[in-house]
Protein backbone atom coordinates (compact mmCIF):
# COMPACT_ATOMS: atom_id res chain seq x y z
CA UNK A 1 0.00 0.00 0.00
CA UNK A 2 1.31 3.40 -1.00
CA UNK A 3 1.65 5.82 1.91
CA UNK A 4 -0.26 9.03 1.31
CA UNK A 5 -1.73 11.58 3.68
CA UNK A 6 -3.33 13.69 0.95
CA UNK A 7 -7.08 13.93 1.62
CA UNK A 8 -9.14 11.42 -0.41
CA UNK A 9 -6.04 10.18 -2.27
CA UNK A 10 -5.89 6.86 -0.44
CA UNK A 11 -9.58 6.22 -1.07
CA UNK A 12 -9.15 7.00 -4.78
CA UNK A 13 -6.22 4.58 -5.06
CA UNK A 14 -8.16 1.84 -3.32
CA UNK A 15 -11.22 2.31 -5.52
CA UNK A 16 -9.07 2.34 -8.67
CA UNK A 17 -7.41 -0.93 -7.71
CA UNK A 18 -10.69 -2.52 -6.63
CA UNK A 19 -12.49 -1.72 -9.88
CA UNK A 20 -9.76 -3.42 -11.89
CA UNK A 21 -10.38 -6.79 -10.23
CA UNK A 22 -14.03 -6.52 -9.17
CA UNK A 23 -15.45 -8.47 -12.12
CA UNK A 24 -12.75 -11.11 -11.87
CA UNK A 25 -13.61 -11.76 -8.21
CA UNK A 26 -17.20 -12.63 -9.07
CA UNK A 27 -16.46 -14.62 -12.22
CA UNK A 28 -13.71 -16.56 -10.44
CA UNK A 29 -16.06 -17.44 -7.60
CA UNK A 30 -18.72 -18.62 -10.05
CA UNK A 31 -16.21 -20.74 -11.98
CA UNK A 32 -15.09 -22.37 -8.73
CA UNK A 33 -18.48 -24.10 -8.55
CA UNK A 34 -19.05 -26.42 -5.62
CA UNK A 35 -15.47 -25.99 -4.42
CA UNK A 36 -16.45 -22.67 -2.89
CA UNK A 37 -19.03 -24.43 -0.68
CA UNK A 38 -16.46 -25.91 1.73
CA UNK A 39 -14.77 -22.63 2.80
CA UNK A 40 -18.17 -20.93 2.83
CA UNK A 41 -19.68 -23.33 5.36
CA UNK A 42 -16.49 -23.33 7.40
CA UNK A 43 -16.36 -19.54 7.73
CA UNK A 44 -20.12 -19.36 8.29
CA UNK A 45 -19.92 -21.54 11.38
CA UNK A 46 -16.64 -19.95 12.49
CA UNK A 47 -18.37 -16.56 12.40
CA UNK A 48 -21.87 -17.46 13.60
CA UNK A 49 -20.89 -19.39 16.74
CA UNK A 50 -18.88 -16.53 18.37
CA UNK A 51 -21.56 -14.00 17.39
CA UNK A 52 -24.27 -16.10 19.05
CA UNK A 53 -22.08 -16.42 22.15
CA UNK A 54 -21.49 -12.66 22.23
CA UNK A 55 -25.21 -12.10 21.80
CA UNK A 56 -25.89 -14.22 24.87
CA UNK A 57 -23.25 -12.24 26.78
CA UNK A 58 -24.88 -8.98 25.71
CA UNK A 59 -28.29 -10.26 26.76
CA UNK A 60 -26.99 -10.95 30.27
CA UNK A 61 -25.10 -7.65 30.47
CA UNK A 62 -27.91 -5.43 29.14
CA UNK A 63 -30.85 -7.12 30.80
CA UNK A 64 -32.28 -8.39 27.50
CA UNK A 65 -32.12 -5.04 25.66
CA UNK A 66 -29.72 -6.58 23.13
CA UNK A 67 -29.82 -10.29 22.26
CA UNK A 68 -28.31 -12.71 19.77
CA UNK A 69 -30.91 -11.53 17.23
CA UNK A 70 -29.27 -8.11 17.10
CA UNK A 71 -25.71 -9.45 16.91
CA UNK A 72 -26.61 -11.89 14.13
CA UNK A 73 -28.54 -9.19 12.25
CA UNK A 74 -25.58 -6.82 12.48
CA UNK A 75 -23.11 -9.46 11.32
CA UNK A 76 -25.34 -10.50 8.41
CA UNK A 77 -26.16 -6.95 7.31
CA UNK A 78 -22.59 -5.65 7.48
CA UNK A 79 -21.15 -8.84 5.99
CA UNK A 80 -23.46 -8.78 2.96
CA UNK A 81 -22.86 -5.09 2.26
CA UNK A 82 -19.09 -5.43 2.63
CA UNK A 83 -18.95 -8.54 0.42
CA UNK A 84 -20.72 -6.67 -2.39
CA UNK A 85 -19.13 -3.21 -2.29
CA UNK A 86 -16.19 -3.72 0.08
CA UNK A 87 -12.60 -3.23 -1.00
CA UNK A 88 -11.08 -6.37 0.57
CA UNK A 89 -13.46 -9.34 0.18
CA UNK A 90 -11.19 -11.56 2.30
CA UNK A 91 -12.06 -9.46 5.34
CA UNK A 92 -14.75 -11.00 7.56
CA UNK A 93 -16.99 -8.66 9.55
CA UNK A 94 -18.74 -9.52 12.79
CA UNK A 95 -19.65 -8.31 16.27
CA UNK A 96 -16.43 -8.76 18.25
CA UNK A 97 -15.68 -9.06 21.94
CA UNK A 98 -14.30 -5.48 22.23
CA UNK A 99 -17.67 -4.19 20.97
CA UNK A 100 -19.48 -6.28 23.58
CA UNK A 101 -17.24 -4.88 26.33
CA UNK A 102 -17.81 -1.28 25.22
CA UNK A 103 -21.58 -1.75 25.00
CA UNK A 104 -21.58 -3.31 28.47
CA UNK A 105 -19.80 -0.27 29.91
CA UNK A 106 -22.16 2.06 28.06
CA UNK A 107 -25.25 0.24 29.38
CA UNK A 108 -23.97 0.32 32.97
CA UNK A 109 -23.37 4.06 32.56
CA UNK A 110 -26.81 4.72 31.04
CA UNK A 111 -28.87 2.74 33.53
CA UNK A 112 -27.40 4.74 36.45
CA UNK A 113 -28.44 8.04 34.87
CA UNK A 114 -32.10 8.96 35.40
CA UNK A 115 -32.00 11.14 32.27
CA UNK A 116 -31.19 8.07 30.18
CA UNK A 117 -31.97 4.79 31.88
CA UNK A 118 -32.36 1.46 30.04
CA UNK A 119 -35.16 2.94 27.89
CA UNK A 120 -32.89 5.49 26.18
CA UNK A 121 -29.78 3.31 26.12
CA UNK A 122 -30.16 2.35 22.45
CA UNK A 123 -30.95 5.93 21.48
CA UNK A 124 -27.82 7.19 23.28
CA UNK A 125 -25.70 4.39 21.77
CA UNK A 126 -27.04 5.55 18.41
CA UNK A 127 -25.44 8.94 19.02
CA UNK A 128 -22.23 7.18 20.01
CA UNK A 129 -22.27 5.40 16.65
CA UNK A 130 -22.90 8.70 14.86
CA UNK A 131 -19.80 10.26 16.45
CA UNK A 132 -17.83 7.06 15.78
CA UNK A 133 -18.79 7.15 12.10
CA UNK A 134 -17.69 10.78 11.78
CA UNK A 135 -14.32 9.96 13.32
CA UNK A 136 -13.88 6.98 11.00
CA UNK A 137 -14.74 9.19 8.02
CA UNK A 138 -12.04 11.65 9.08
CA UNK A 139 -9.44 8.90 9.54
CA UNK A 140 -10.18 7.39 6.13
CA UNK A 141 -10.22 10.71 4.27
CA UNK A 142 -6.97 11.96 5.84
CA UNK A 143 -5.12 8.74 5.01
CA UNK A 144 -4.56 7.51 8.55
CA UNK A 145 -4.45 3.92 7.30
CA UNK A 146 -1.03 4.65 5.76
CA UNK A 147 0.38 4.15 9.25
CA UNK A 148 -0.55 0.46 8.94
CA UNK A 149 2.56 -0.04 6.82
CA UNK A 150 4.63 0.74 9.89
CA UNK A 151 2.86 -1.85 12.04
CA UNK A 152 5.14 -4.82 12.43
CA UNK A 153 3.97 -8.41 12.25
CA UNK A 154 4.57 -8.64 15.98
CA UNK A 155 2.03 -5.89 16.66
CA UNK A 156 -0.63 -7.66 14.64
CA UNK A 157 0.07 -11.01 16.26
CA UNK A 158 -0.02 -9.49 19.74
CA UNK A 159 -3.40 -7.94 19.00
CA UNK A 160 -4.57 -11.30 17.69
CA UNK A 161 -3.33 -12.87 20.91
CA UNK A 162 -5.38 -10.34 22.88
CA UNK A 163 -8.52 -11.29 20.93
CA UNK A 164 -7.75 -14.98 21.45
CA UNK A 165 -7.43 -14.43 25.19
CA UNK A 166 -10.80 -12.64 25.22
CA UNK A 167 -12.32 -15.62 23.43
CA UNK A 168 -10.82 -18.02 25.95
CA UNK A 169 -11.94 -15.84 28.84
CA UNK A 170 -15.51 -15.82 27.56
CA UNK A 171 -15.44 -19.59 27.00
CA UNK A 172 -14.18 -20.31 30.52
CA UNK A 173 -16.65 -17.88 32.03
CA UNK A 174 -19.49 -19.52 30.13
CA UNK A 175 -18.52 -22.98 31.37
CA UNK A 176 -18.31 -21.76 34.95
CA UNK A 177 -21.74 -20.14 34.66
CA UNK A 178 -23.22 -23.51 33.72
CA UNK A 179 -22.68 -24.58 37.34
CA UNK A 180 -24.46 -21.49 38.69
CA UNK A 181 -28.03 -20.20 38.83
CA UNK A 182 -28.64 -17.69 36.00
CA UNK A 183 -29.95 -14.24 36.75
CA UNK A 184 -33.67 -13.58 36.38
CA UNK A 185 -34.41 -17.26 37.01
CA UNK A 186 -36.35 -18.90 39.83
CA UNK A 187 -33.78 -20.50 42.17
CA UNK A 188 -36.47 -22.84 43.52
CA UNK A 189 -36.85 -24.66 40.21
CA UNK A 190 -35.90 -28.34 40.10
CA UNK A 191 -33.21 -27.75 37.50
CA UNK A 192 -31.35 -25.42 39.87
CA UNK A 193 -30.92 -27.76 42.82
CA UNK A 194 -27.21 -28.50 43.45
CA UNK A 195 -27.21 -32.01 41.99
CA UNK A 196 -28.83 -30.97 38.71
CA UNK A 197 -26.67 -27.85 38.42
CA UNK A 198 -23.60 -30.06 38.78
CA UNK A 199 -24.93 -32.47 36.14
CA UNK A 200 -25.66 -29.55 33.81
CA UNK A 201 -22.12 -28.21 34.23
CA UNK A 202 -20.51 -31.59 33.56
CA UNK A 203 -22.65 -32.09 30.47
CA UNK A 204 -21.60 -28.63 29.25
CA UNK A 205 -17.95 -29.62 29.69
CA UNK A 206 -18.49 -32.81 27.67
CA UNK A 207 -20.23 -30.92 24.85
CA UNK A 208 -17.66 -28.10 24.77
CA UNK A 209 -14.51 -30.19 24.78
CA UNK A 210 -16.10 -32.83 22.56
CA UNK A 211 -16.86 -30.23 19.90
CA UNK A 212 -13.42 -28.62 20.25
CA UNK A 213 -11.40 -31.84 19.98
CA UNK A 214 -13.43 -33.44 17.19
CA UNK A 215 -13.48 -30.23 15.14
CA UNK A 216 -9.70 -29.86 15.42
CA UNK A 217 -9.21 -33.52 14.56
CA UNK A 218 -11.47 -33.33 11.52
CA UNK A 219 -9.47 -30.43 10.05
CA UNK A 220 -6.48 -32.79 9.77
CA UNK A 221 -8.43 -35.59 8.12
CA UNK A 222 -6.37 -35.44 4.92
CA UNK A 223 -3.34 -36.79 6.81
CA UNK A 224 -5.23 -39.75 8.27
CA UNK A 225 -3.96 -43.20 7.33
CA UNK A 226 -7.40 -44.78 7.20
CA UNK A 227 -10.35 -44.11 4.96
CA UNK A 228 -10.50 -43.43 1.25
CA UNK A 229 -9.23 -40.20 -0.23
CA UNK A 230 -12.64 -38.70 -1.03
CA UNK A 231 -13.90 -39.48 2.48
CA UNK A 232 -10.89 -37.82 4.13
CA UNK A 233 -11.32 -34.76 1.90
CA UNK A 234 -15.02 -34.58 2.74
CA UNK A 235 -14.33 -34.71 6.49
CA UNK A 236 -11.53 -32.14 6.23
CA UNK A 237 -13.71 -29.70 4.25
CA UNK A 238 -16.98 -30.10 6.15
CA UNK A 239 -15.79 -31.52 9.46
CA UNK A 240 -16.38 -28.39 11.54
CA UNK A 241 -20.04 -27.82 10.54
CA UNK A 242 -20.70 -31.57 10.76
CA UNK A 243 -19.29 -31.67 14.28
CA UNK A 244 -21.42 -28.69 15.30
CA UNK A 245 -24.53 -30.46 14.06
CA UNK A 246 -23.48 -33.78 15.59
CA UNK A 247 -22.82 -32.39 19.07
CA UNK A 248 -25.98 -30.31 18.90
CA UNK A 249 -27.85 -33.55 18.28
CA UNK A 250 -26.06 -35.15 21.23
CA UNK A 251 -27.33 -32.35 23.48
CA UNK A 252 -30.91 -33.49 22.76
CA UNK A 253 -30.32 -37.09 23.88
CA UNK A 254 -31.15 -36.69 27.62
CA UNK A 255 -34.82 -35.73 27.40
CA UNK A 256 -37.02 -38.00 29.53
CA UNK A 257 -34.68 -38.63 32.46
CA UNK A 258 -33.73 -35.00 33.21
CA UNK A 259 -35.74 -31.90 34.15
CA UNK A 260 -36.69 -29.39 31.50
CA UNK A 261 -33.93 -26.84 31.02
CA UNK A 262 -31.00 -29.26 31.15
CA UNK A 263 -28.86 -28.67 29.24
CA UNK A 264 -29.47 -24.92 29.18
CA UNK A 265 -30.14 -23.47 25.78
CA UNK A 266 -29.96 -20.00 24.33
CA UNK A 267 -33.33 -18.30 24.23
CA UNK A 268 -33.71 -15.75 21.49
CA UNK A 269 -36.99 -14.06 20.50
CA UNK A 270 -38.13 -14.17 16.91
CA UNK A 271 -37.46 -10.93 15.00
CA UNK A 272 -41.17 -10.69 14.13
CA UNK A 273 -42.53 -11.39 17.63
CA UNK A 274 -44.22 -8.49 19.56
CA UNK A 275 -41.65 -6.26 21.21
CA UNK A 276 -38.67 -7.82 19.43
CA UNK A 277 -38.50 -5.09 16.80
CA UNK A 278 -38.59 -2.09 19.13
CA UNK A 279 -34.90 -1.38 18.63
CA UNK A 280 -35.32 -1.18 14.83
CA UNK A 281 -37.13 2.16 15.29
CA UNK A 282 -34.63 3.63 17.75
CA UNK A 283 -33.99 6.55 15.41
CA UNK A 284 -37.33 8.01 16.54
CA UNK A 285 -36.06 8.23 20.13
CA UNK A 286 -32.65 9.74 19.43
CA UNK A 287 -33.98 13.29 19.71
CA UNK A 288 -35.23 12.48 23.24
CA UNK A 289 -31.64 12.17 24.48
CA UNK A 290 -30.55 15.31 26.42
CA UNK A 291 -28.09 17.57 24.58
CA UNK A 292 -25.46 17.09 27.30
CA UNK A 293 -25.38 13.34 26.72
CA UNK A 294 -25.38 13.81 22.94
CA UNK A 295 -22.17 15.82 23.26
CA UNK A 296 -20.82 13.47 25.91
CA UNK A 297 -21.28 10.54 23.54
CA UNK A 298 -18.14 11.79 21.79
CA UNK A 299 -15.99 10.33 24.60
CA UNK A 300 -16.91 6.64 24.17
CA UNK A 301 -17.09 7.23 20.42
CA UNK A 302 -13.42 8.22 20.43
CA UNK A 303 -12.45 4.97 22.16
CA UNK A 304 -14.57 2.88 19.79
CA UNK A 305 -13.21 4.69 16.71
CA UNK A 306 -9.59 4.04 17.74
CA UNK A 307 -10.45 0.44 18.55
CA UNK A 308 -12.17 -0.10 15.19
CA UNK A 309 -9.39 1.64 13.30
CA UNK A 310 -6.78 -0.69 14.76
CA UNK A 311 -8.90 -3.86 14.86
CA UNK A 312 -10.26 -3.46 11.33
CA UNK A 313 -6.87 -2.62 9.83
CA UNK A 314 -4.99 -5.40 11.63
CA UNK A 315 -7.63 -7.96 10.64
CA UNK A 316 -7.25 -6.87 7.01
CA UNK A 317 -3.46 -6.95 7.31
CA UNK A 318 -3.44 -10.49 8.75
CA UNK A 319 -5.82 -11.62 5.99
CA UNK A 320 -3.28 -10.58 3.33
CA UNK A 321 0.04 -11.62 4.79
CA UNK A 322 3.04 -12.05 2.52
CA UNK A 323 3.02 -15.84 2.79
CA UNK A 324 -0.44 -15.92 1.23
CA UNK A 325 1.10 -14.55 -1.98
CA UNK A 326 -1.95 -12.45 -2.88
CA UNK A 327 -1.88 -10.71 -6.24
CA UNK A 328 -4.69 -8.19 -5.82
CA UNK A 329 -4.21 -4.82 -4.11
CA UNK A 330 -5.23 -3.93 -0.57
CA UNK A 331 -7.97 -1.46 0.33
CA UNK A 332 -7.40 -0.06 3.82
CA UNK A 333 -8.65 3.50 3.29
CA UNK A 334 -11.84 2.64 1.42
CA UNK A 335 -12.71 -0.20 3.81
CA UNK A 336 -12.37 2.15 6.79
CA UNK A 337 -14.66 4.64 5.05
CA UNK A 338 -17.20 1.89 4.41
CA UNK A 339 -16.90 0.80 8.05
CA UNK A 340 -17.95 4.32 9.04
CA UNK A 341 -21.15 4.03 6.97
CA UNK A 342 -21.87 0.57 8.40
CA UNK A 343 -21.36 1.83 11.95
CA UNK A 344 -23.75 4.71 11.30
CA UNK A 345 -26.34 2.34 9.82
CA UNK A 346 -26.12 -0.06 12.79
CA UNK A 347 -26.42 2.79 15.28
CA UNK A 348 -29.58 4.13 13.61
CA UNK A 349 -31.09 0.62 13.62
CA UNK A 350 -30.29 0.04 17.29
CA UNK A 351 -27.94 -2.91 16.77
CA UNK A 352 -24.27 -3.20 17.77
CA UNK A 353 -21.91 -2.41 14.87
CA UNK A 354 -19.68 -5.00 13.26
CA UNK A 355 -16.05 -4.64 12.19
CA UNK A 356 -13.24 -6.76 10.81
CA UNK A 357 -12.63 -9.68 13.14
CA UNK A 358 -9.70 -11.83 14.15
CA UNK A 359 -9.09 -14.77 13.68
CA UNK A 360 -11.89 -15.27 11.15
CA UNK A 361 -10.28 -13.01 8.51
CA UNK A 362 -6.94 -14.88 8.22
CA UNK A 363 -8.86 -18.16 8.58
CA UNK A 364 -10.91 -17.12 5.55
CA UNK A 365 -7.80 -16.57 3.46
CA UNK A 366 -6.29 -19.90 4.51
CA UNK A 367 -9.49 -21.77 3.68
CA UNK A 368 -9.45 -20.31 0.15
CA UNK A 369 -5.71 -20.73 -0.43
CA UNK A 370 -4.35 -23.21 -2.96
CA UNK A 371 -1.41 -24.93 -1.32
CA UNK A 372 1.44 -26.21 -3.44
CA UNK A 373 3.66 -28.78 -1.75
CA UNK A 374 7.17 -29.35 -3.06
CA UNK A 375 9.52 -32.18 -2.27
CA UNK A 376 12.74 -31.03 -0.61
CA UNK A 377 15.94 -32.05 -2.39
CA UNK A 378 17.76 -34.84 -0.51
CA UNK A 379 21.41 -33.98 -0.99
CA UNK A 380 22.98 -36.35 1.52
CA UNK A 381 21.36 -39.61 2.52
CA UNK A 382 22.31 -41.20 5.83
CA UNK A 383 23.11 -44.52 4.12
CA UNK A 384 25.44 -42.89 1.56
CA UNK A 385 23.78 -43.60 -1.80
CA UNK A 386 24.80 -41.85 -4.99
CA UNK A 387 22.22 -41.10 -7.68
CA UNK A 388 23.50 -40.98 -11.26
CA UNK A 389 20.65 -39.26 -13.12
CA UNK A 390 20.66 -37.42 -16.46
CA UNK A 391 19.59 -33.78 -16.50
CA UNK A 392 16.37 -34.49 -18.41
CA UNK A 393 15.11 -36.70 -15.59
CA UNK A 394 16.03 -34.13 -12.96
CA UNK A 395 13.64 -31.74 -14.64
CA UNK A 396 10.79 -34.24 -14.51
CA UNK A 397 8.56 -35.44 -11.71
CA UNK A 398 9.97 -38.96 -12.12
CA UNK A 399 13.26 -37.76 -10.63
CA UNK A 400 11.53 -37.12 -7.33
CA UNK A 401 9.56 -40.36 -7.49
CA UNK A 402 12.83 -42.19 -8.03
CA UNK A 403 14.55 -40.51 -5.09
CA UNK A 404 11.61 -41.26 -2.83
CA UNK A 405 11.51 -44.86 -4.05
CA UNK A 406 15.23 -45.32 -3.37
CA UNK A 407 14.86 -43.94 0.15
CA UNK A 408 11.84 -46.10 0.83
CA UNK A 409 13.26 -49.39 -0.47
CA UNK A 410 16.75 -49.15 1.04
CA UNK A 411 16.85 -51.46 4.08
CA UNK A 412 16.45 -49.53 7.30
CA UNK A 413 19.00 -51.78 8.97
CA UNK A 414 21.76 -50.05 7.05
CA UNK A 415 21.36 -47.10 9.34
CA UNK A 416 20.19 -46.82 12.89
CA UNK A 417 19.29 -43.17 12.50
CA UNK A 418 15.74 -42.34 13.54
CA UNK A 419 15.71 -39.60 10.93
CA UNK A 420 16.48 -42.17 8.21
CA UNK A 421 13.67 -44.44 9.41
CA UNK A 422 11.34 -41.46 9.30
CA UNK A 423 12.42 -40.75 5.70
CA UNK A 424 11.80 -44.38 4.77
CA UNK A 425 8.32 -44.28 6.26
CA UNK A 426 7.49 -41.03 4.47
CA UNK A 427 8.95 -42.29 1.20
CA UNK A 428 6.89 -45.48 1.32
CA UNK A 429 3.68 -43.50 1.86
CA UNK A 430 4.34 -41.11 -1.03
CA UNK A 431 5.47 -43.88 -3.34
CA UNK A 432 2.30 -45.88 -2.71
CA UNK A 433 0.30 -42.80 -3.63
CA UNK A 434 2.39 -42.32 -6.78
CA UNK A 435 1.75 -45.88 -7.97
CA UNK A 436 -1.62 -44.83 -9.38
CA UNK A 437 -0.22 -41.68 -10.97
CA UNK A 438 2.70 -42.89 -13.07
CA UNK A 439 3.48 -45.61 -15.59
CA UNK A 440 6.83 -45.95 -13.80
CA UNK A 441 5.15 -47.10 -10.60
CA UNK A 442 6.84 -50.49 -10.89
CA UNK A 443 10.62 -50.35 -10.34
CA UNK A 444 11.15 -52.49 -13.41
CA UNK A 445 9.55 -49.76 -15.51
CA UNK A 446 12.05 -47.10 -14.47
CA UNK A 447 14.11 -45.76 -17.41
CA UNK A 448 17.40 -47.55 -18.01
CA UNK A 449 19.30 -44.28 -17.62
CA UNK A 450 17.74 -43.90 -14.18
CA UNK A 451 20.51 -45.89 -12.49
CA UNK A 452 21.13 -46.19 -8.77
CA UNK A 453 24.50 -47.34 -7.49
CA UNK A 454 25.56 -47.82 -3.88
CA UNK A 455 28.94 -46.73 -2.64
Amino acid sequence: MEETFVPFQGIKNDLRGRLLCYKQDWTGGIRAGFRILAPTTYIFFASAIPVISFGEQLERSTGGVLTAVQTLASTALCGIIHSIIGGQPLLILGVAEPTVIMYTFMFNFAKERPELGPNLFLAWSGWVCVWTALLLFALAILGACSIINRFTRLAGELFGLLIAMLFMQQAIKGLVDEFRIPEREDPESVQFIPSWRFANGLFALVLSFGLLLTALKSRKARSWRYGSGWLRSLIADYGVPLMVLAWTAVSYIPTKSVPQGIPRRLFSPNPWSPGAYDNWTVIKEMMDVPVLYIVGAFIPATMIAVLYYFDHSVASQLAQQKEFNLRKPSSYHYDLLLLGFLTLLCGLLGIPPANGVIPQSPMHTKSLATLKQQVIVIQKLSFSTEFIIPAEFKRSAMFWYGVIYAVATKPASSSSSKEHQKQCKLGTTIWEHARSLSKYANPSNLPAAFAITST
